[in-house]
């Protein structure tokens, strides 16, 4: 059974992390268009798995709000499975997850003042 990846990158690199030209409205925008395409792509009820990689970090910087993010999971449809990536996840979110996993940093290229890279990093 052959099954078709889609990929929507979004954002505009690491809000608020030295050499990000962009000011938070930029982020905040381009955050509130990925939260539409997101809604857009549940109503199309064509996808099994849905991964919103690093929307609990969204939340926490406001780039997103709390009650966007409980209705993308209230909108979910039975069946699909819906992955949220990121720090910070919100207790409500918590609370309303399936499975919570915390992924421990052991090393980051960050750290070695190495800047994110796109396409790997964001």
């Amino acid at each position: 059974l052959l099954k078709t990846v889609e990929l929507h990158h979004t954002g505009k690199g690491f809000c608020g992390i030295e050499g990000n030209p962009y000011p938070h409205k930029e982020h905040r925008r381009n955050a509130q268009d990925a939260v539409a395409l997101v809604k857009e792509k549940i109503a199309a009820s064509r996808y099994d798995l849905m991964i919103l990689d690093e929307i609990n970090n969204a939340q926490a910087l406001k780039l997103v709000d709390l009650d966007q993010v409980k209705e993308i999971l209230e909108l979910r449809p039975a069946g699909m499975h819906m992955v949220l990536t990121g720090r910070n996840a919100h207790p409500d979110i918590i609370e309303k997850a399936n499975t919570v996993s915390e992924v421990m940093e052991i090393k980051h290229a960050y750290r070695e003042g190495i800047e994110p890279q796109p396409g790997v990093d964001y």
